[in-house]
């Protein structure tokens, strides 16, 4: 969730950093007293995510702005949709226009994206989940961007949840540590609700995964037979998630396989920036 001090933190740090002393072609160029409106516009069919970080912008850089959402954050939208509208001083509207389009522009590329995604595993009953693969700094509004697709969100940070990945494991072997035995202790020390999830890479480790009592089991880059075979054994002792080697070309095949969730990086990772544009009405 996007609470208003993570948007007037971000929003205005991207503010700051665009016009640190003030936009320069605007105050110079432009009247003072001079006012515009200007709608933003889709150069191609989406899914919006970011109105509120989007009227953010305007906002921060003057009150006195006016914003119009047309759509809302997980609306799909076609091209040459008037998505918005802002109204108020052109030396405003137009210090403001990057850093708005900029935010919307990612957030929408990442909820257009993963649409797509929930939209291949239709019928399977699979969760699309994001990681923790986001840009620092903009996490809460990449995650916000993903539920506005459709898709679910991972744990948001290295606090709340226990997930024990190919490294922790690697530390505890070379320690001499038996998993099952060092997930129980962990197990026992943590509140009731915290969730335990363990990456595994290979079919023999799943036993002493289960023996110490993860709630989650994560198959990491699988092959499709390998999922098959790890959904039999964990056979709904835990939610089984899966993970690499997921692109939309793939995704259907791994969702077939039986498990739960599919964790897809490149949800936050590799989203392109949709094409929006901030068009002034010339009356």
């Amino acid at each position: 969730m996007i609470t208003p001090a993570v948007l007037t933190r971000v929003v205005g740090a991207a503010l700051e950093e665009d016009a640190p002393w003030g936009d320069l072609t605007s105050t110079t160029l432009l009247p003072a007293d001079a006012t515009a409106t200007a709608d933003l516009v889709a150069r191609e069919a989406g899914v919006l995510a970011g109105g509120d970080v989007f009227t953010a912008a305007f906002e921060l850089t003057d009150p006195s702005v006016i914003v119009d959402l047309h759509v809302a954050d997980g609306d799909a939208f076609a091209a040459g949709d008037v998505l918005a509208s802002v109204t108020g001083s052109a030396r405003s509207l137009l210090t403001a226009e990057r850093v708005a389009l900029n935010f919307t522009q990612r957030l929408s590329g990442i909820a257009t994206l993963t649409a797509a995604y929930v939209a291949a595993v239709a019928g399977t009953g699979v969760r699309i989940a994001d990681t923790r693969k986001t840009t620092p700094g903009l996490r809460a509004f990449e995650r916000h961007a993903v539920t506005a697709g459709g898709g679910r969100n991972h744990r948001f940070s290295l606090s709340d949840a226990v997930m024990a990945k190919d490294n922790h494991l690697a530390v505890l072997s070379r320690g001499g540590r038996d998993l099952a035995t060092a997930l129980r202790e962990a197990i026992a020390t943590l509140p009731h609700t915290a969730h335990v999830v363990v990456e595994v890479d290979r079919l023999d480790q799943i036993p002493a995964v289960l023996a110490g009592g993860a709630h989650t089991v994560l198959l990491d880059n699988f092959s499709l037979e390998d999922l098959r075979a790890g959904v039999a054994l964990i056979d709904g002792a835990a939610t089984v998630e899966a993970s690499g080697g997921v692109s939309l070309d793939t995704v259907r095949g791994i969702a077939e396989t039986g498990v739960d969730v599919i964790s897809v990086g490149a949800l936050t990772h590799s989203a392109r920036a949709l094409d929006l544009g901030l068009d002034v009405r010339i009356d």
